[in-house]
């Protein structure tokens, strides 16, 4: 749609790369104010961006590499340095492990933590899904619908009018975001960790049906490798929840 955001002098500046920067500095100025409200340093941000954005690109490239393993066999260099190729689930896992060193290291509390992060993630992933609009990937199939999206030409699905779910998953992710920082959050803050564990299942259940209306290509029972990957996701959320709700219970019980 566009790609180029504008030009240096020879250096481009990537639409793409522009909203991925932006996408973390929102991210950053969300935690700041929400560590700053809990009365801590709000230089744990800083490091738990950081570090999360280094653990989330190593992360997203190793699950984009292992989804195409096999052009990774005839162009490994090239796979690994593009700055294309980043799969948001495997930057979740990624930065999840980075982020959780950071507050063990930083001795706080993991629970409480995630519930901060949660939500700001859901805006993070919403404005980088406006850098896969204007560079044109992660679009959906053919439609006929009035807000069907045909990009210009020299973009993959430029002869056709398609679903332009990187907006879709703008909106599901500012909405889910508001939805958990007004409604659920605050509601359930006396379990620390579950607003991260519903965060867990909302991701994956957006992700697994906005899958259906997306071209990704199916690997078995005619689901992709990202609905696998949000079951997993789901899967996970629901396990926290449950391990959330019984240490509650027995501290509860135990006092």
């Amino acid at each position: 749609m566009h790609p180029e955001l504008f030009h240096i002098g020879k250096l481009t500046i990537y639409t793409y790369g522009f909203m991925m920067a932006t996408a973390f500095l929102v991210c950053y100025l969300i935690l700041k104010h929400e560590i700053m409200k809990r009365g801590d340093d709000p230089e744990i941000a800083s490091n738990i961006i950081f570090w999360g954005a280094i653990g989330g690109i190593i992360g997203a490239k190793i699950f984009y590499i292992a989804e195409f393993y096999q052009d990774f066999f005839h162009d490994p260099i090239g796979m690994i340095f593009t700055g294309a190729g980043l799969v948001f689930h495997g930057g979740l896992v990624g930065g999840t492990i980075a982020v959780v060193l950071v507050i063990r290291k930083a001795k706080k509390p993991l629970g409480q933590y995630a519930d901060l992060i949660g939500p700001a993630l859901l805006v993070g992933q919403g404005i980088g899904r406006i850098g896969c609009f204007f560079a044109g990937c992660c679009h959906g199939k053919a439609c006929s619908l009035p807000w069907a999206v045909r990009f210009p030409h020299a973009s993959p699905p430029a002869d056709y009018p398609v679903h332009p779910t990187q907006l879709y998953e703008t909106l599901i992710n500012i909405t889910l975001f508001f939805i958990l920082i007004k409604f659920v959050r605050p509601r359930i803050k006396h379990l620390p960790g579950l607003t991260f564990a519903i965060y867990m299942m909302l991701a994956g259940f957006e992700r697994f049906l906005l899958e259906f209306i997306r071209v990704n290509p199916r690997v078995a029972w005619g689901l992709s490798s990202a609905q696998f990957t949000s079951m997993g996701f789901f899967l996970a959320g629901i396990i926290l929840a449950v391990i959330v709700i019984k240490k509650n219970s027995v501290l509860s019980q135990n006092s």
